[in-house]
């Protein structure tokens, strides 16, 4: 039998980047094709942007890309380190599970215009220009809640029932049980909402920048160019979003496959 030849991931992550490139290029040329006697388009084509960015040059968005990481990198850890608490706590007192997963479906239902516009008035934005907005390390935060976990406790549950059964055997408790099995048994799920968590605190950092102003940061760097209809920066920016989110969401699952070899087949 012919065994059937898959294209490597990095050739089909080629192949998509330079159809999307090549889709967005025709509508920039026909569609969105400026009006005679006008240069502004809505939609320009790839070679203003990417010929702009180089011009503009590394740090002049740097400056703030920057800040928007420390928000979104601040989030990450407290809104996961604070659903993996709970997750934890669930599994030592079950009866809570109710409770608890009642408070990640709040946060996850809850309209994010009207949190942020709560969380400004409480925790106001930035102190200085270049520092970090607590609304923006809150939204990031919050964002990421819900799926780490939903994810953690997801994790928790697929132990083995009679690995468990042989920690109860030798007089271990639910303590005992989380920290030799549970925790081994969840790091894949784990990993997976972290990497997921990634891009979502990123959003939620921006996010908190249009709602907490933050000097020199994502958000308002957007907000300025959108008010000056600089198309071809907006376009700039918001390809370098999807960029930092693609590395950061990258980088977590080149961790999640040295950790958890077994579950992407590369067990030796």
């Amino acid at each position: 039998m012919n065994q059937q030849r898959r294209v490597p991931g990095w050739l089909a992550g080629l192949l998509g980047a330079g159809t999307l490139i090549f889709i967005w290029w025709l509508l920039a040329v026909t569609v969105y094709h400026p009006d005679p006697g006008t240069h502004y388009s809505p939609v320009p084509s790839p070679f203003h942007v990417f010929s702009q960015m180089y011009h503009d040059g590394f740090n002049a968005y740097w400056i703030f890309f920057k800040v928007t990481i420390k928000e979104a990198a601040w989030g990450f850890v407290y809104g996961n380190v604070l659903a993996l608490l709970l997750a934890s706590t669930v599994l030592l007192a079950p009866r809570i599970e109710p409770v608890v997963m009642q408070i990640g479906v709040v946060t996850y239902c809850l309209p994010i215009v009207a949190v942020g516009g709560i969380a400004i008035v409480v925790l106001g934005g930035a102190d200085a220009p270049g520092d970090a907005s607590s609304t923006a390390v809150f939204l990031a935060a919050f964002l990421v809640f819900f799926t780490t976990l939903v994810g953690a406790l997801v994790g928790f549950k697929a132990a083995d029932p009679a690995s468990l059964d042989v920690i109860s055997v030798y007089g271990g408790g639910r303590l005992s049980q989380l920290r030799k099995v549970r925790l081994i048994a969840a790091v894949p799920a784990i990993l997976s909402a972290l990497q997921v968590a990634v891009p979502t605190a990123f959003l939620g950092a921006v996010l908190g920048e249009y709602m907490g102003a933050t000097e020199r940061s994502v958000g308002i760097e957007l907000t300025r160019l959108q008010g000056n209809l600089d198309s071809v920066r907006v376009w700039a920016v918001f390809l370098l979003c999807a960029v930092v989110a693609m590395v950061g969401y990258g980088i977590l699952g080149m961790i999640a496959k040295v950790l958890t070899p077994w579950v992407a087949g590369n067990e030796r």
